[in-house]
């Protein structure tokens, strides 16, 4: 299951899976920007925006801890 919004916060490293990537599963790592998703959960994934500007579902939390 992927991981709630209260574990997800900006800075923290995540893997995400891009829109045009589901389909293979592909996987891409970055910095959390912003969180796009309001709920508390979702099946797919809470929805960011990662410092370099790409969208997708949060999949797994690298980094817990905010990078200073």
């Amino acid at each position: 299951m992927p991981p709630l919004r209260s574990q997800i916060q900006p800075g923290v490293t995540v893997d995400i899976v891009q829109k045009q990537d589901q389909p293979t599963g592909r996987l891409t790592r970055g910095v959390v920007a912003a969180l796009l998703t309001r709920s508390p959960s979702h099946p797919h994934g809470i929805k960011v925006r990662l410092t370099s500007g790409e969208v997708g579902r949060v999949q797994a939390v690298i980094s817990a801890q905010p990078n200073a």
